[in-house]
């Protein structure tokens, strides 16, 4: 397959775990509680590590077609900063205001919490979610975007071991940690700063799918072989690491079948990579097969993947909207109705930014969503 040729089966793998991401949120602003079923809340792991894996192999793909388009190294690097800038903006400007819609139009004691978020202060909170985690990511990886693969591997590993290393243990879970600190390492609640996506253990989950994206452009089948069998390297990585206890699972394994698959999520932990990315490079080792579904004329999977940064804003809003006629909460077949009702309202609207992208040149802004 040439690098230049659109792969529609990573279009509808990111169109996948989106509409997967959508069911915890509309599960926050209709249901008010994050996930009411185990299964839902497993599914909506496999996110935020695809999204950052996805990223990297994206940044890798579209640094190379545009180098072949003539562009200088300074040139990609100063689109891949400015992108991530970006979308730490649009964390702060456009996504957390919808959180806020959603939180001020609950009903009184109509949220239901799982778990309180560690340490305290100002009940004022600023959240920092994925967008500063991958705006952040790809700022720095941007800077990085044509590093040697054992630079970018060496960094990305180092990132994921000093997380397992550096976490404080659950008896510093009341303990404010300074900003700075949140921001870089440790999730959750420091007075106005809470953090659920610290930036660096998710820095090496972006390194490996540069150097995935890197495979990509040199041999694309290949790539896909070589996914399926790190996917399998990985299911017996989280195995083990279960089994094992201790390093790489920053709490004890709970017992049971169902705790054997409850995972760390913040920060990331090794084992819940380790399933997490298995799945996706699964789904990596599977786009060739995908292609003929993905082409389909009606796939709405391709077009929220082809439109990735418009949808997750659009369905923030929308189901912050949605939400309003569920104040006092919903029932989970309640909850997944209005799911399925909100993306197919943003269906058409992801066909019609995607309609207009492809017009705009190659270094517009709009291509940035």
């Amino acid at each position: 397959m040439a690098a230049t040729t659109r792969l529609d089966g990573f279009d509808l793998h990111r169109g996948l775990i989106m509409a997967a991401m959508a069911i915890d949120h509309a599960s926050v602003f209709i249901a008010r509680t994050h996930t009411q079923e185990f299964w839902a809340r497993w599914l909506s792991h496999l996110c935020a590590p695809g999204f950052a894996l996805l990223m990297g192999v994206g940044m890798a793909l579209l640094a190379h077609a545009r180098g072949q388009a003539g562009w200088s190294a300074a040139r990609v690097r100063r689109f891949f900063v400015t992108r991530g800038l970006l979308l730490i903006a649009l964390q702060f400007l456009v996504e957390d205001p919808a959180w806020i819609l959603g939180l001020f139009t609950t009903a009184p004691g109509a949220a239901v919490s799982h778990g309180m978020v560690p340490g305290g202060g100002s009940d004022v909170r600023i959240y920092v979610g994925v967008l500063f985690s991958l705006g952040a990511a790809m700022a720095l990886w941007g800077l990085l975007v044509r590093a040697p693969a054992w630079l970018v591997g060496a960094l990305g590993a180092a990132t994921l071991l000093v997380t397992e290393w550096l976490t404080p243990g659950a008896d510093q879970a009341a303990t404010l940690h300074a900003p700075w600190l949140r921001l870089l390492l440790v999730p959750g609640h420091t007075n106005a700063w809470e953090v659920f996506y610290p930036v660096v253990p998710w820095l090496g989950v972006v390194a490996f799918g540069l150097l995935l994206g890197r495979a990509v452009v040199r041999d694309a089948a290949a790539a896909q072989r070589l996914a399926g069998r790190l996917a399998l390297v990985l299911a017996l990585l989280f195995v083990a690491l279960r089994m094992g206890g201790g390093f790489g699972n920053l709490h004890e394994v709970p017992p049971g079948a169902l705790g054997f698959l409850t995972v760390v999520k913040y920060p990331p932990s090794l084992a819940y990579l380790a399933m997490t990315l298995a799945v996706n490079l699964a789904l990596m080792a599977n786009w060739g097969r995908l292609q003929a579904l993905a082409r389909r004329r009606w796939q709405p999977l391709t077009a929220f993947g082809r439109s990735a940064m418009m949808f997750y804003l659009a369905h923030l809003w929308l189901y912050a909207l949605l939400g309003l006629a569920f104040r006092g909460g919903a029932s989970l077949a309640q909850m997944l109705a209005m799911w399925a009702v909100g993306l197919l309202m943003l269906w058409p609207l992801c066909l019609r930014w995607g309609a207009f992208k492809r017009r705009t040149p190659t270094d517009s802004i709009w291509r940035f969503f």
